[in-house]
């Protein structure tokens, strides 16, 4: 019996794949644990169409992760902080502080856990990379100088 998995079941497979079991196995089991559903014609339109919404949705996220890569690219970031003697700093950078500066000088809001950074505990330029999507990532120049 062919069914459409609703989640993934070990050995058989993921979620929203179409695959053959034997018919006691998709009733006694498969079933009535809503793990899957039969694999009818009206059915296999719905996961086609829900696929394809998937799909769409991906690609819309990926292109306005480009187009933000792009408006970064290149960007100088500016934070002044406290500074003691050979230029160590009074705590450190972080990615939140970083966000935080991003927002105010460049007005693009970027989550902070998109923002790969050790702590800053130095003054001077640093190269920071925000990772937007999986496969997009952009630098950003950071600066830190003393108040």
């Amino acid at each position: 019996m062919k069914v459409i998995l609703l989640k993934d079941v070990k050995a058989l497979g993921k979620a929203g794949d179409v695959v053959n079991t034997s018919d006691g196995y998709a009733r006694n089991f498969l079933f009535p644990k809503n793990l899957a559903k039969e694999a009818t014609e009206g059915n296999v339109k719905s996961l086609n169409l829900r696929k394809e919404a998937e799909r769409k949705r991906k690609t819309e996220e990926m292109e306005k992760a480009q187009k933000l890569a792009a408006e970064l690219k290149g960007k100088e970031v500016k934070i002044s902080v406290k500074v003691g003697e050979n230029g160590r700093l009074f705590g450190a950078i972080t990615s939140k502080d970083i966000k935080d500066a991003m927002k105010e000088q460049c007005n693009i809001d970027v989550d902070k856990k998109k923002i790969i950074s050790e702590a800053i505990k130095q003054e001077g330029t640093y190269e920071v990379e925000v990772k937007l999507y999986p496969e997009v990532s952009t630098k950003i120049k950071v600066v830190v100088t003393s108040i």
